[in-house]
């Protein structure tokens, strides 16, 4: 039983859902929005807020200037696409805070959320708390 109960602790240590990252933009700025896909899927819609690094390109030299006290939530499309994965592993080599959020950019606007880009999709907004 101790087994089962630490796997799902370390599940909610290193994912989160995209209703909790909602709430958490809402009531703290100790979350960021990583866009780890490529710049052009970024470009055409991302979760408002967010920052882009593609997996590929993540290095000390690229995030220099990102703050490590801040928690990053790497997202991709969705469940088909592993450069959130990519991208939290990544950035916890780098010696940063991580989580993965579960569904992507995808499960985001299932859950009626809005993205920003050439092509937004309108849904819920948050009031930032930064």
């Amino acid at each position: 039983m101790n087994e089962q109960i630490r796997f799902y602790e370390n599940k909610l240590t290193y994912e989160m859902d995209p209703s909790d990252l909602y709430d958490a933009f809402e009531n703290t700025t100790e979350f960021i929005a990583l866009d780890a896909r490529q710049t052009f899927g970024y470009e055409k819609e991302h979760i408002p807020t967010a920052i882009n690094i593609p997996h590929k390109e993540m290095t000390v030299e690229s995030t220099k200037n990102l703050d490590k006290s801040k928690t990053y939530v790497c997202y991709c499309d969705g469940i088909g696409c592993n450069a959130s994965t990519k991208g939290a592993l990544k950035m916890t080599k780098l010696g940063f805070k991580v989580k993965e959020l579960m569904g992507g950019i995808e499960w985001w606007k299932f859950d009626g959320y809005a993205t920003e880009g050439t092509k937004p999709t309108k849904g819920s907004q948050f009031e930032c708390a930064c």
